[in-house]
């Protein structure tokens, strides 16, 4: 009996982001999460071979918003972006939209 329980399931941090269409490419990922622009479970990471499981919570600072997501399971491919939303539950509370200068400078520091 080799066969792992449904909640067992693991994937790489820059794999899911990919699945999950955070992103457009792998590269992308790693570069925001070696930037220090993710958390997982309130934990800064900066490896990309960083394994998810389901339930683990995510922290992403990105470009024109912050997003809290929670995994809801592991990514076979990158799909259409319906496909995509079934990953994760997004729990990101409403905010307003960034200015242009607020947008440039969180790409300058990942505490923003």
């Amino acid at each position: 009996m080799s066969e792992k329980p449904f909640g067992d399931e693991r994937q790489r941090l820059d794999k899911w982001l990919f699945f999950s269409r955070l992103v457009r490419s792998r590269a992308l990922a790693q570069d925001l999460i070696g930037a220090g622009f993710v958390r997982v479970n309130g934990q800064p990471v900066t490896q990309p071979s960083r394994l998810l499981k389901i339930g683990d919570r995510l922290e992403l600072v990105l470009e024109r918003r912050d997003v809290v997501l929670v995994v809801k399971a592991p990514g076979a491919r990158r799909g259409t972006p319906a496909e995509a939303r079934l990953l994760f539950e997004d729990l990101t509370p409403q905010q307003a939209p960034l200015s242009a200068f607020e947008r440039a400078q969180r790409k300058l520091r990942p505490d923003g």
